[in-house]
């Protein structure tokens, strides 16, 4: 499973799922060449490319999600991170996530972390 970390996300959190788990493919917007970019070119990209969307966006991406079903454009899935939010749980729950999902699973689909724990 391919991510990518939208252009505001948290870059702790990215550098400690690349340290915990190197195998995991995981790049920045950034990294993209797509500093700057509206929220449509990064789903786009996003969708082009076969990777979820890790956002803490919740205000204009899940509009754009309805856009692209409504279109019938490829929705690639995408990971609402709620804050606040321990980094490191939060590095947990990805690296579990990647760890037991297949390729193409969560396409079209939306998940938000981080997952809930006995003591919450």
């Amino acid at each position: 499973m391919k991510l990518v970390a939208d252009e505001n996300f948290h870059n702790h959190v990215v550098r400690g799922v690349r340290r915990r788990s190197p195998n995991i493919d995981l790049v920045r917007v950034q990294d993209a060449g797509l500093s700057g970019a509206d929220d449509r070119t990064v789903l786009e990209w996003a969708a082009q490319s076969g990777r979820l969307l890790l956002t803490h966006d919740v205000k204009t991406i899940p509009a754009l999600i309805e856009e692209r079903f409504r279109t019938g454009l490829p929705m690639p899935g995408v990971i609402f991170v709620s804050k606040p939010f321990l980094i490191s749980a939060l590095i947990d729950d990805i690296v579990l996530l990647v760890g037991c999902s297949k390729e193409g699973e969560w396409e079209g689909q939306s998940l938000y972390l981080p997952f809930p724990t006995s003591g919450q």
